[in-house]
């Protein structure tokens, strides 16, 4: 997270209630503005050492800025730089707490559980520091707020990704497809040991796609329409 200086952000639009009214307005009438916008701006897919020979990180950078998520826009303008590893080792679990299916679940996303995602996270804070310290970003006098420019060690940066590590909403694999027993469903995305049960989401994902899952899930759907009509 960076402060910033000669630019305006959404701290500085979306913070007060006149502010919100007008990007609404501005949307209704123009269909242009904050509204019209993703709410991350650039996305880069980048390396996050000279060790991998593809991109293995995804950036998701947001004009705004805030402590912690359903806490109020800071009052100054900043951007959030959010870094994503696209193929970590760390694997969580998810189960039920009840026979009633409305109680929620036990879930352990058991972040940064290896030591191959914890260097990646020190990788990449170092990575997205290089970006802000380029000449072009020098213009808006970035100010590192978080984790805090006197964190150096790798030590340090571990422990602070571990502070503000959450999810970046592309959880897959819980309901693995494959054709041993310890998968969920089979080839054709049936339930194994459940007959007329079939699942189509990013749960039957055997391992994560280096990128967003929309895509992927989208042909997960199309194809569990064509077993269902082939009557497979």
């Amino acid at each position: 997270m960076f402060r910033i200086s000669g630019a305006c952000t959404l701290n500085d639009r979306a913070r007060s209630l006149w502010g919100k009214a007008g990007i609404a307005l501005e949307y209704a009438l123009r269909r242009t503005g904050p509204m019209a916008m993703a709410p991350s701006q650039l996305g880069i897919f980048a390396k996050s050492s000279d060790a991998y020979e593809t991109a293995n990180i995804e950036y998701h950078v947001q004009p705004l800025s805030l402590e912690k998520f359903g806490d109020p826009l800071h009052d100054f303008p900043a951007l959030t730089i959010s870094v994503c590893n696209l193929r970590p080792e760390s694997r969580g679990h998810s189960h039920i707490t009840s026979a009633d299916p409305m109680a929620a679940p036990a879930i352990q996303p058991c972040y940064l559980s290896t030591p191959g995602d914890r260097q990646v996270a020190v990788e990449s804070l170092r990575h997205a520091r290089r970006l802000m310290q380029t000449a072009r970003m020098s213009a808006f006098a970035p100010q590192e707020l978080k984790p805090g420019a006197h964190l150096q060690s790798d030590a340090d940066l571990e422990r602070a990704a571990g502070d503000v590590g959450t999810t970046i909403f592309h959880p897959v694999g819980t309901t693995r497809m494959g054709s041993d027993p310890g998968a969920v469903v089979d080839p054709e995305l049936r339930v194994n040991g459940i007959a007329g049960l079939r699942i189509a989401d990013a749960g039957i994902m055997p391992s994560i796609v280096s990128g967003n899952t929309h895509a992927p899930v989208t042909m997960i759907a199309e194809k569990a329409a064509d077993l269902i009509l082939g009557g497979r």
